[in-house]
């Protein structure tokens, strides 16, 4: 009986441990466009706690906003022969060419937050994000309310190579078309940087534009337009200044009152799908193109709900 008992506590023993083996056996490449985004921080810290949480190995690799270093770090995770490759694409006008890759190799990918410019994606391709279609819509909607239907507004978009910065544009644009006394005075690129935002505000404030509200396409150019503003001895809380993403400091910033709307995008949820999503294409399970995790909108009447996000 003695014995039987030892030889059933082992088995269950080596079971255990094989499964340990089995989870801690599964690596997954992930590449970022950038690491000293804080939006993108927050979906690779996700990303990381939830590898973890499921026992997976995980290789992180900075892209450093570089097209050409990411795709060399995808053909590195390639020869590592990883189980999963997640990527956040710098350019999403060649994650073909990283679909490609990834399916002459054979191995699941899944792209995050981006979402890449292949007609289709293949069975074993998924992206995990947010519909742009909304996020903008939301922005403008909100802003439209704020300048009571009447003014000139700039837009700072993220970087003309990205599909959400073209996406949030479109979407602001198609709101202000239907508010015929509203109109876009100013429009360019501060490339998703706040202090390059802070530098183009400054510009459009010194030629003496007359401007009433700010449509950026993240709340990090959002914060830069503000600074900008209090810089030049402007009250941000007369003029109304949208952003998207809901970071941290997009929250407080609503909380002072300085940023009339930013949009949630929910890091957390798009981190934590991007690793499921790639555990079941390993798997062989079949999983849909596009893993949607909805926008929100935020104002001074709900901030508090999404400050623990």
């Amino acid at each position: 009986m003695k014995a039987r008992f030892l030889m059933t506590a082992a088995l269950t023993a080596l079971t255990i441990a094989g499964w340990a083996h089995a989870a801690s056996a599964t690596t997954i490449g992930v590449s970022m466009d950038k690491f000293d985004d804080n939006f993108l921080t927050s979906v690779r810290n996700a990303i990381t706690d939830e590898a973890k949480a499921k026992g997976v190995t995980l290789q992180v690799e900075d892209a450093n906003d570089d097209t050409g270093k990411q795709i060399s770090q995808i053909q590195n995770f390639i020869a590592q022969k990883v189980d999963a490759i997640i990527v956040n694409p710098v350019d999403t006008s060649a994650t073909p060419k990283m679909t490609q890759l990834a399916t002459a190799a054979k191995i699941p990918l899944v792209y995050v937050n981006r979402k890449p410019e292949d007609k289709t994606l293949p069975s074993n391709v998924a992206f995990v994000g947010s519909d742009e279609k909304v996020s903008g819509t939301l922005e403008a909607e909100e802003l439209m309310k704020c300048l009571g239907g009447r003014g000139n507004i700039v837009v700072m978009e993220g970087q003309l190579s990205n599909n959400a910065a073209l996406d949030r544009t479109a979407d602001v644009e198609a709101v202000v078309a239907k508010n015929p006394d509203v109109k876009i005075v100013e429009k360019q690129t501060a490339e998703w940087d706040r202090n390059k935002a802070i530098d183009l505000m400054n510009n459009w404030i010194t030629t003496g534009t007359k401007i009433n509200g700010v449509a950026a396409n993240n709340d990090e150019m959002a914060i830069g337009a503000i600074l900008a503003m209090k810089q030049a001895g402007v009250d941000p809380k007369k003029v109304c200044v949208g952003g998207i993403d809901a970071t941290a400091d997009g929250l407080a910033a609503v909380q002072s009152g300085d940023l009339f709307v930013t949009v949630f995008q929910n890091a957390k949820g798009q981190g934590k799908g991007a690793v499921d999503t790639a555990l079941s294409l390993i798997k062989g399970d079949k999983v849909p193109s596009f893993v949607d995790v909805p926008f929100e909108k935020v104002t001074k009447d709900n901030f508090k709900k999404y400050m623990s996000n």
